[in-house]
């Protein structure tokens, strides 16, 4: 016997966005729900941080994963290798740092804008994904670089080899955070 005929415009039923990441909670690792949390309330505009929340069942098997990675969710993310990131260098003991920092020199001009930054301390963190080797990319992002260096910023750039193995970009990002500490100590004294 054949399927009886739907209604013009019913389809599947899916959950909403928020809720969709909440029920992904028993499936996905910690980190990759996280990545879709930032990707949902990200430029995407799918869901909101408290629609998240909300999206939690209480008492449910997956309520304190979700909690807990919702903790971890923020806005302005604009990839999942960045979250990746962002929660790497948080894991290894550095400040969270900001998202997609728009910087502006002394005079309000604008550079660019850093993936991961502490802008008090002028460190910016890229991530440059495979699209960062197409020649015009290259070209802006050394423009930009220069920028930022002649600003007194200092960059430190991450590819997906770091995420897999980034005991030496921390190890460049603790040198940034080190020097950083100096010069601060160098203008007190003076």
């Amino acid at each position: 016997m054949a399927d009886p005929p739907r209604p013009q415009g019913s389809g599947i039923p899916v959950s909403p966005p928020a809720r969709a990441w909440f029920e992904s909670a028993s499936l996905l690792t910690p980190i990759e729900l996280v990545v879709l949390g930032d990707h949902l309330v990200g430029p995407s505009g799918l869901a909101t941080i408290d629609g998240l929340a909300a999206a939690i069942v209480a008492g449910s098997r997956s309520a304190r994963r979700a909690r807990a990675a919702l903790d971890r969710v923020r806005t302005g993310v604009e990839s999942p290798m960045e979250t990746r990131l962002r929660l790497g260098v948080v894991d290894a003991g550095f400040p969270e740092p900001e998202v997609n920092v728009d910087v502006v020199d002394d005079h309000g001009s604008f550079l660019g804008r850093a993936d991961l930054a502490w802008p008090t301390l002028r460190i910016a963190l890229e991530y440059d994904g495979d699209h960062h080797r197409d020649r015009r990319t290259f070209q802006h992002d050394q423009r930009r670089s220069n920028g930022f260096a002649v600003n007194g910023w200092i960059v430190i750039h991450a590819t997906s080899a770091d995420t897999g193995r980034p005991a030496v970009l921390f190890e460049r990002l603790r040198q940034a955070f080190v020097q950083r500490q100096v010069e601060g100590r160098g203008r007190r004294a003076a």
